[in-house]
């Protein structure tokens, strides 16, 4: 016999995104009102309590089943509390690290819900943040959101300093030039494609769109994420030795693969130690920028 729907509390609360839904229905599972296994309402009953199209019920349901909270999402019957929700509910924040090209998009989306989007990176290439910021600006230019303004920070590595990674196994003759080379071309087409993505929507939609980058005088050993002032995903750079193909001959080097890095979130007003770190992160951030850093070129590097 199937549990009894879980009742529609609390009264409609137009206008709210489907991160505002996800965080309402994660505090009564949290709080036991919903409690493991029982039977979630229907998503047009979710929609009619909180004011908003099926669409953001569905996106907060499936934020919601990624973190092992719901199982059963989908467009049929109503998705049911997982069984091992409180398992999943017993970290700090309930939300557990996934690889960077699985949990930064969504987050990102999130952000640009905003109607100013702020976006601080720190990372080696920015790949996984161009990646990324791919489906938000799919949904502008479908006119599905639309914030006043966007305004994203960039710092990478210089290209004037010896890598620690990537790096060649054996650095004789050139190979340590060779690697420089294509990191220094990822880095800087990367760089030049987020930043064209982004200032196109001045011209095609209105929107204010800042667009910054800076140098770094190091290689950073983590990337953070920084969104909204409110929430700070950080990931370790994880070195492997592996083979890479350049100028078609193989060649051993020392590499992260940034996109499996395990991305961890915090979010500030979600307990005291995520709350400082977000705001420690932001410290630390804005120091780099305006201390050691230095303005990037991306066509010189």
């Amino acid at each position: 016999m199937s549990p009894d729907p879980a009742p529609v509390n609390g009264l409609k609360r137009p206008h709210r995104s489907h991160r505002e839904v996800a965080d309402v229905l994660r505090d009564r599972i949290r709080s036991g009102s919903l409690r493991p296994g029982q039977r979630m309402p229907t998503q047009a009953e979710l929609a009619d309590e909180f004011g908003v199209e099926r669409g953001a019920i569905r996106e907060a349901l499936r934020t919601l089943q990624g973190e092992n909270l719901l199982a059963n999402v989908s467009k049929g019957s109503p998705a049911t509390v997982a069984v091992n929700s409180k398992h999943a509910l017993s970290g700090p924040g309930g939300v557990k690290p996934q690889p960077t090209m699985v949990g930064l998009a969504p987050r990102i989306a999130a952000a640009f819900e905003a109607d100013h989007v702020e976006i601080d990176a720190l990372c080696l290439t920015s790949i996984s943040l161009t990646m990324a910021i791919g489906e938000p600006l799919r949904q502008i230019h479908a006119g599905q959101r639309k914030p006043a303004k966007v305004s994203v920070r960039v710092l990478l590595p210089s290209r004037s300093i010896d890598l620690a990674f990537p790096a060649p196994v054996d650095s004789g003759d050139d190979e340590g030039g060779q690697v420089h080379r294509r990191w220094l071309d990822q880095r800087n087409a990367q760089g030049q494609v987020l930043r064209h993505n982004l200032q196109a929507l001045r011209s095609s939609h209105g929107i204010d769109v800042d667009v910054s980058f800076r140098a770094l005088p190091f290689t950073p050993p983590v990337k953070l994420y920084l969104l909204n002032g409110s929430e700070a995903l950080f990931a370790y750079y994880t070195l492997t030795r592996q083979s890479e193909q350049i100028d078609h001959e193989p060649l051993e080097m020392y590499d992260a693969q940034g996109a499996q890095s395990m991305l961890f979130p915090f979010h500030q007003g979600d307990g005291l130690r995520d709350t400082t770190f977000v705001e420690q992160s932001h410290l630390w951030f804005n120091a780099l920028w305006v201390t050691i850093s230095q303005d990037l070129e991306l066509a010189r590097g």
